[in-house]
């Protein structure tokens, strides 16, 4: 019954080829053994090369070291090459502050990396079988709004130098306790697995029994279900990747990310979820425990909510921020000092940003080219334009501002030309000696009180990147 659906199973889904190199991941239990013992079989017909990997993870004490030399002695007896590694758990879980099985998944994969490189195998094989997949399915619809986490244990994805694959999803666990005994393989049992402390056994004591009551086959229900929520989540998500390259303000880095909401919002909210998925996944070098529905759900609530400027804390450090049309992902940064330095006339200083302020003499009448990254001002009899200062705005900050007959606070300017909140307060401003506000630069100029005919201008001038 087991290699009948196993056989049929691996041609349906094409998951081998012949002649590879297989590693296949051997704790010395019901399925991993039997997957071994099935693989092994196979050999001369798909002309395979077989390395057997155990792991011992330093949890179980001497438990672990016999598993270990079970599995050595069974590919001793079978001609089988084997590999043993150790990896130490509990002080990954010290210095992380991981779960234990988190850690332990963490280090197996990487020493599983790593004779994958070793031996430049095509696949690593893995014994995870249908009532797997069903206990993961449903932990992961009582953890999870995400539709993407129903996908399941895949059955076949890249990993290092080629896949990893699962051919035992087409069977349950009664398949494999029979093909055991068929074949006279006396598995070693972990003791763990019957203790409700780790949310997977409890699933598997409480809630899978259960279910097998309605439908004994439930397995085939539940991997149909999975390959056919993978395919549609594939889909849409290389969908939702195409969408985000077009809402980008600018280039994503590993420290930000920026969005046009007005663009976002051209897209269906199928792939508006999705692009904040990937940005996560972009951002986050893992992705954080404390995520949650929530959080996505605060995201298309600023995406269509008319508030101007928001901020929204996500897990570890990283900041959703809303500002008039724009969605900006950051991560913490500290504070930038206040920035205020003296600009002579003619002289130039250099910004925190790189960029250069510079001020010049000129007897032209350079008008014609008093762009937005320009100011002119006539030079007049007194003293007041013998230097400025280049600064960062003050709370109280006004400007003159043509047409108003009178001043406006600097904040309001801000608020009314839509600048976002993150950006206001490292943006230079150009002061005169009367501690006037002359021009927030490449945005407002103030008002320059009317002069008799002069003959000398001074032209100061922005040199760098755009501000907004």
């Amino acid at each position: 019954m087991l290699n009948q659906k196993v056989d049929h199973f691996i041609k349906q889904h094409q998951l081998f080829h012949k002649s590879a190199t297989l590693i296949v991941g051997v704790s010395g239990g019901p399925d991993s053994m039997a997957l071994l013992h099935y693989l092994q079989a196979k050999k001369k017909v798909w002309d395979w090369t077989i390395i057997a990997v155990a792991i011992n993870h330093c949890l179980r004490g001497e438990d672990a070291s016999a598993d270990i030399e079970f599995v050595r002695n069974y590919c001793l007896k079978h001609n089988i090459t084997f590999e043993a590694g150790i990896v130490d758990v509990p002080k990954l879980k010290r210095e992380e502050h991981l779960g234990t099985q988190d850690a332990a998944r963490r280090l197996r994969y990487s020493f599983f990396e790593e004779k994958m490189k070793q031996y430049d195998a095509d696949y690593l094989v893995l014994g995870h079988h249908g009532d797997d997949q069903i206990e993961t399915m449903f932990m992961r619809m009582t953890r999870s709004a995400n539709p993407s986490a129903l996908k399941g244990i895949p059955l076949k994805r890249p990993f290092a130098t080629g896949y990893i694959v699962r051919p035992f999803l087409a069977i349950n666990k009664e398949m494999i306790k029979m093909y055991c005994l068929e074949n006279g393989i006396t598995p070693r049992l972990d003791p763990s697995n019957e203790e409700d402390v780790y949310t997977r056994n409890y699933f598997r004591k409480h809630l899978l029994p259960l279910l097998k009551e309605q439908n004994p086959s439930l397995h085939h229900s539940i991997q149909r279900l999975s390959e056919s929520i993978g395919a549609d989540q594939d889909y849409l998500e290389e969908q939702a990747k195409k969408a985000l390259k077009k809402v980008l303000v600018f280039p994503m880095t590993q420290s930000a990310v920026n969005l046009s909401i007005n663009l976002v919002k051209t897209y269906p909210f199928a792939l508006q979820r999705r692009m904040f998925h990937l940005i996560l996944n972009y951002l986050y070098h893992t992705i954080p425990s404390g995520l949650s529905y929530e959080h996505e759900q605060y995201f298309l609530n600023l995406i269509h909510s008319n508030r101007a400027n928001v901020t929204i804390d996500l897990p570890n450090g990283l900041k959703l921020h809303k500002a008039y049309e724009t969605i900006l992902f950051t991560f913490n940064q500290e504070d930038a000092p206040f920035f205020s330095t003296s600009l002579p006339v003619p002289g130039q200083i250099t910004l925190p940003s790189g960029d250069i302020v510079l001020a010049t003499v000129t007897d032209d009448n350079i008008s014609t080219i008093n762009g937005k990254n320009t100011l002119i001002l006539p030079v007049s009899d007194s003293e007041k334009y013998a230097s400025f200062v280049v600064r960062y705005r003050k709370p109280g900050d006004r400007m003159h501002v043509k047409g108003l007959g009178g001043s406006k606070k600097v904040k309001d300017i801000f608020i009314d030309k839509k600048i976002p909140l993150q950006k206001r307060d490292q943006w230079p401003l150009v002061i005169d000696q009367e501690g006037h506000v002359l021009w927030i630069i490449g945005l407002t100029k103030g008002m320059i009180p009317n002069q008799k005919q002069v003959n000398q201008y001074i032209q100061l001038e922005y040199r760098g990147a755009e501000l907004y």
